[in-house]
């Protein structure tokens, strides 16, 4: 980090009070040494990575950070704040503030800043140290790694010359240089290269204890390297021998195989699929999520030793899941089952939009008879734009085609890994076949998950483990999950799924406004969350078909048009009424209109996220009205995303705007007025007062309210 950060970039006494305040102060050294161009645009894309997930993490740290067309070169800044800054971590405040920069495709630059520094986050020696610093280039130099700390003297009693070393490295953050065999680029700060395998023939006197550790998290950024650092750092304390395989986003590197024998048990902290867990089986095993790794290492130690002395070793084919232990242990079903369902959701989302747009685009062009037209293959004319309207659609039938086997494959994925691709694709196809559609899907995906978790139970000779994962197991419940879709449970899914569709097609009046007024409500109830993804789920299988019904594309019409409404809103409210914002939140407003133009809700999250009470059942309220309104008024919408930019693909579309209004402006003059009434203490009138003025200042024409 020699050149990412230097005295100048270090703030000591950070007086900022928000997460956006904090941002902006140390950005502005970023600009001051021309390493940001501007000012308003990087902080845009601060707000939009802290949208997505928090940066805060536990033990009073705090990590912004975001790729950046308007940064020049890869940059740490570091902020010390004696109040403390809420940046969303569970245990509260954070007071060191790290915000990383990095140019925009600079992917390997930003991912090397982040995990290098979140290994040294967990040194406690080190957070220790930038607490009581007093020098703004002495704790730039402790952030570059040129200045250490004293290692306790505990450890120097215990650790060899091998060990101390070893801690060193961590404490420093550094990785290796080396590269895989399959040429992935190893994970910043992985340890894995230095471990040695014990000589053959070894006995348990001769070593301590021996552990290898597999930690990986979905951004694999900071969590999965502080994860490894956590259980390294118990180890030594505990007199064990810990290596960690890093599997993050940079890549990793594999453990050698000679290390894995000797291992004496297995710890995997992860929240997303352990890449090759085979080469870690017949070990003690302890599987975890990567929050344990970091809160409880100890714990894990303490457990693997026990499976260990008691003979418990995982299968060949041991039932990973990627979904089902991507959490806390201990998690119910209902939160497992969640888990699958949205797995699939989750893959099956992009070939909606992909299809629906390209169908949506084709009867723009060609008209909607455009289904009726011969195949490409027959008859295409470069010069006619029938012929490029009828391709788009073909396109997009073709897309929509795999949305049911792709949902029962991913769902079964996420409850039995890879095993349950096939059957879970089968079973989908199957509910194509019968006429099953989306609800068929579903039940296939969970068929095929369980069946293949059964067989995974059973106890196989080593001498078939071999063949289990790529013979034995895609017969058996492609066999099993086939006899089941086409002769036990499909003719009643298919019942069901026409009745669901029929209770669609014959909603009107009443009932289709209260069901958008629901839709609306569920879209803005948690932007972007679990219960947002159900409404707008529930939308898409509607117009995952081919021809999809008159009620299912008002469905969609209005659950778009509720789920433009809270970012659109919070724009206009920092427009109308900038004095209740702050300076931060002015300028995430501008970047709302956008958001919300194009049906990205989560504009408003930055906005909920500090004025709950105020911002949420607001934006509740003017979605429910939108959903309302765009169903009684009989909008419709072939495509599943786009915003405003598809408007000329919707039927209705001017009454559809009214609605999208009509729901903003009630939203904004509910949070102008809930705003308003809130009692101001000095600080707040104070902090308005600033506002005022910095508006009048840059020529502002908003009236000042009495």
């Amino acid at each position: 980090m020699s050149e990412m950060i230097n005295a100048d970039l270090v703030d000591l006494d950070l007086s900022a009070d928000t997460k956006e305040a904090a941002a902006r102060a140390l950005a502005e050294r970023m600009v001051a040494q021309g390493r940001v161009t501007d000012l308003d645009g990087f902080l845009a894309d601060v707000a939009a990575r802290e949208a997505q997930m928090p940066t805060g993490l536990d033990g009073g740290i705090g990590i912004p950070h975001c790729r950046s067309e308007h940064v020049t070169e890869p940059t740490l800044a570091f902020g010390r704040s004696a109040r403390g800054i809420d940046f969303g971590a569970a245990d509260g405040p954070a007071d060191l503030i790290f915000l990383i920069a990095a140019p925009a495709g600079a992917d390997d630059a930003h991912l090397t800043i982040l995990s290098s520094l979140a290994r040294q986050l967990m040194n406690a020696e080190f957070t220790s140290a930038l607490r009581a610093v007093d020098d703004p280039a002495a704790a730039a130099a402790l952030v570059r790694g040129e200045e250490t700390q004293a290692a306790p003297a505990a450890a120097t009693a215990t650790e060899g010359p091998e060990d101390s070393e070893d801690s060193a490295v961590a404490s420093a953050g550094t990785a290796s240089s080396d590269a895989t065999a399959d040429g992935t680029a190893p994970a910043p700060g992985a340890r894995v290269e230095g471990a040695a395998a014990p000589a053959p023939g070894a006995t348990a006197a001769e070593h301590p204890f021996r552990i290898v550790v597999v930690t990986s998290c979905p951004t694999g950024i900071a969590h999965t390297y502080m994860a490894a650092e956590s259980l390294e750092n118990a180890g030594r304390e505990a007199g064990v021998e810990v290596v960690a395989e890093t599997q993050g986003s940079a890549g990793f590197t594999r453990l050698d195989p000679a290390v894995i024998e000797a291992a004496d048990g297995v710890i995997f902290a992860h929240d997303v699929p352990v890449r090759d867990k085979d080469r870690f089986a017949s070990k003690p095993t302890v599987d975890v999520g990567v929050k344990a790794g970091i809160n409880r290492p100890a714990e894990l130690i303490a457990e693997v030793r026990d499976k260990a002395a008691r003979g418990e070793v995982t299968a060949a084919a041991a039932p990973g899941t990627p979904v089902e232990r991507a959490g806390d242990s201990g998690e119910g079903y209902g939160t497992k089952l969640r888990k699958w369902l949205m797995s699939g959701v989750s893959y099956m989302v992009p070939f909606v939009a992909a299809g629906g747009l390209l169908i949506a685009v084709g009867f723009a062009i060609g008209g909607y008879k455009i289904n009726k037209a011969p195949s490409v293959m027959d008859h295409f004319l470069w010069t006619q734009a029938d012929s490029w309207a009828a391709l788009l659609f073909q396109i997009g039938v073709v897309s929509f085609g795999f949305l049911v086997p792709v949902l029962a494959g991913y769902i079964a994925y996420g409850m039995a890994d890879r095993p349950g691709l096939v059957p879970g694709f089968v079973g989908g196809s199957i509910a194509l076949t019968i006429n099953a559609g989306f609800l068929g899907g579903l039940v296939a995906g969970l068929l095929a998950g369980g069946v293949v978790m059964a067989i995974q139970k059973v106890r196989i000779p080593a001498a078939l483990r071999g063949i289990m994962p790529v013979v034995v197991i895609p017969l058996i419940s492609s066999a099993v999950v086939g006899f089941l879709m086409f002769v036990v449970v499909g003719k009643p899914i298919a019942s069901a799924q026409k009745g669901l569709t029929d209770w669609l097609n014959g909603l009107t009046g009443a009932n289709a406004v209260l069901l958008g007024a629901l839709l609306g409500l569920m879209m803005c109830f948690d932007l972007g969350g679990p219960v947002n993804k159900v409404a707008y789920t529930f939308a898409t299988a509607g117009i995952a078909v081919s021809t999809p019904s008159d009620s299912a594309m008002k469905i969609m019409a209005a659950v778009m048009a509720a789920g433009m409404v809270p970012p659109l809103a919070m724009a206009l409210a920092t427009t109308v009424r900038g004095r209740l914002f702050t300076q931060t939140e002015r300028e995430n407003g501008k970047a709302a209109w956008v958001l919300g133009a194009s049906f990205i809700s989560e504009g408003a999250i930055p906005f909920a996220a500090a004025d709950p009470l105020r911002v949420i059942p607001s934006s509740m309220v003017g979605g429910a009205i939108t959903g309302a309104l765009s169903m009684a008024f009989g909008a419709t919408l072939r495509a599943p995303h786009g915003g405003i930019f598809v408007v000329p693909l919707i039927g209705n579309p001017l009454l559809y705007l009214v609605a999208i209004a009509a729901g903003v402006c009630v939203t904004t003059a509910l949070v102008v007025v809930l705003k308003g009434m809130r009692r101001q203490s000095p600080e707040g009138l104070a902090n308005e007062a600033a506002g005022a003025a910095t508006a009048a200042r840059s020529g502002s024409k908003q009236p000042v309210a009495a």
